[in-house]
């Protein structure tokens, strides 16, 4: 072989050698980029799978610890305040078909003397107030301004049995909703060591519950973490 010959030879095994190293590169990254999304897919399933098992667990909890605590309850028990959680109220100072059960629940509970005083607990603000417009319903229909306490200010279910505990002195109370939300309502109360009974205030099927329902057990994952932190 010629020199002229080798020297080709040598540089045409270099190109290939060059050639060769870099088809290896592509086919390593190739692989790694397949492991990669394969370790990130299985990490957002094992994520999501937690998410799925914790919240489980925990509306289980919220449910399950509760439950017992929505039931009949006399006078003689001495649950003197009714605890009303607002809703929505329509332009013209109208209930909404839960608000308004949630009132006749309690106005109820008020007639019959197992309770002595309506604590109405919502969205103070704006001309469509919820607690001024629940006040005014109670006095409507039979129950004494004096027995009548508002507070504007319980815009979350914590705030509502926050504010009923620190700010009204309340510890002992009937809490007035509907059953999806007394679960999570008494689950609050009892991490502030406040002896609650809950009266369920569901008198017909309400449009839109399965949505309720839905975010209702997000929202029990939301009060549980607050009640771990208070």
């Amino acid at each position: 072989m010629t020199r002229e010959k080798r020297k080709v030879y040598i540089e045409k095994k270099k190109i290939y050698r060059q050639k060769r190293r870099i088809r290896l590169r592509k086919k390593l990254w190739r692989k790694n980029i397949n492991v990669f999304a394969v370790c990130a897919v299985a990490s957002v399933l094992s994520l999501a799978l937690f998410v799925l098992l914790a919240t489980g667990i925990i509306n289980a909890v919220v449910v399950g610890t509760t439950a017992g605590n929505i039931c009949e309850f006399t006078a003689a028990d001495g649950y003197e305040t009714a605890v009303v959680f607002g809703a929505k109220v329509h332009e013209g100072g109208t209930l909404s078909h839960m608000l308004k059960d949630r009132m006749d629940t309690a106005i109820e509970l008020y007639r019959e003397g197992k309770v002595k005083k309506l604590l109405v607990s919502g969205d103070g603000r704006g001309q469509w107030s919820e607690t001024k417009y629940m006040r005014l319903y109670a006095m409507e229909n039979g129950v004494a301004e004096a027995d009548i306490i508002e507070d504007g200010e319980g815009f979350s279910t914590i705030e509502t049995v926050t504010r009923a505990k620190e700010l009204f002195g309340v510890t002992k109370c009937v809490l007035v909703t509907q059953k999806y939300h007394l679960y999570r309502a008494i689950y609050a109360a009892e991490s502030m060591d406040m002896d609650v009974r809950g009266a369920s205030a569901d008198v017909r099927t309400y449009y839109g519950q399965f949505y309720r329902d839905v975010r209702e057990i997000m929202a029990r994952v939301k009060d549980f973490a607050l009640c771990i932190v208070k």
